[in-house]
């Protein structure tokens, strides 16, 4: 199934070229009281919210997929979770992004991490506006987790337990000498969507092709394979330091290929079986 937030707040599934409208389903969510409990209340409500959605699904209205505005398929995640150079070969790598561009993570060493603000996120039609007009900033298309059922302590033979589903991610990244946290949390630098594709319709995340592109020319192409730490090494790591909730995402790192964005600029990003999402660059806030 996928999933999708569009227009004003309202809950799609995705059919073809077709998004099927199933907003209603949302009254199974339980009235809210403070304190809430971490997480996206959509999908900590699914099992509550999936059996509407087939009541409704043969009769929704349907609205063609080109003519709607996509959001961030999830809104009130406890964190997003960045896995640093995640990619094999590090020494090999001849590329100079400027000051400030170098990661302490070096081929042998152990899965590094780093956290977004919630507040970065941002969907595909929201665009992204960039920050610091004089510095440099790189778009890095990654294959996004998005957690499904909460947990700590998770071992790898369990890690495809506690996931909902996958979606794109842009992170966004400012060049320059703050933490990585600091300079990948910026409003709009965490571009989520175009939707969620749920656990069971990916046959394997550790072997999706992908490919970005910026203003139609191909910036980075590899497939999840290519990765130095698989799907559920990096769930099992990452939950080791974190208790992890429902909605939760991790960008699970991207591929070799750089190149700075401006405004105007069109990015795109596709990985087989998840789908495609074209974001536009705005000017600088």
């Amino acid at each position: 199934m996928k999933i999708c937030r569009f227009n004003h707040d309202r809950l799609g599934i995705v059919c073809g070229d077709e998004v099927a409208d199933v907003t209603p389903a949302l009254d199974a969510i339980p009235a809210l009281h403070w304190p809430v409990a971490p997480g996206d209340v959509l999908i900590r409500h699914w099992s509550l919210i999936a059996p509407r959605i087939a009541a409704l699904l043969p009769a929704a209205p349907r609205f063609a997929l080109a003519g709607l505005s996509l959001l961030s398929p999830i809104t009130n995640p406890s964190k997003i979770i960045g896995i640093a150079r995640n990619r094999r070969n590090l020494a090999s790598e001849k590329i100079d992004l400027g000051e400030g561009s170098a990661n302490q993570r070096q081929d042998g060493d152990p899965i590094q991490m780093f956290i977004k603000a919630p507040s970065a996120i941002a969907g595909p039609s929201d665009g992204f506006t960039p920050r610091f007009e004089d510095r440099r900033t790189d778009p890095e298309a990654e294959l996004t987790i998005i957690i499904g059922k909460p947990g700590t302590q998770i071992s790898e033979a369990d890690a495809f337990q506690h996931i909902f589903g996958y979606c794109i991610g842009l992170d966004m990244t400012l060049r320059g000498k703050e933490s990585p946290s600091s300079r990948k949390s910026i409003d709009t630098y965490a571009v989520l969507g175009p939707w969620i594709v749920t656990g069971d319709e990916v046959s394997n995340p550790d072997a999706l092709d992908m490919h970005f592109t910026l203003n139609g020319k191909l910036v980075q192409q590899a497939n999840t394979r290519d990765l130095a730490f698989g799907i559920a090494q990096i769930v099992a790591h990452a939950s080791r330091f974190y208790t992890l909730h429902p909605g939760d995402a991790i960008m699970v790192g991207t591929p070799v290929g750089f190149e700075p964005v401006k405004p105007g600029d069109i990015m795109r990003a596709e990985f087989s079986q998840i789908g495609a999402m074209d974001v536009r660059v705005h000017d600088y806030a």
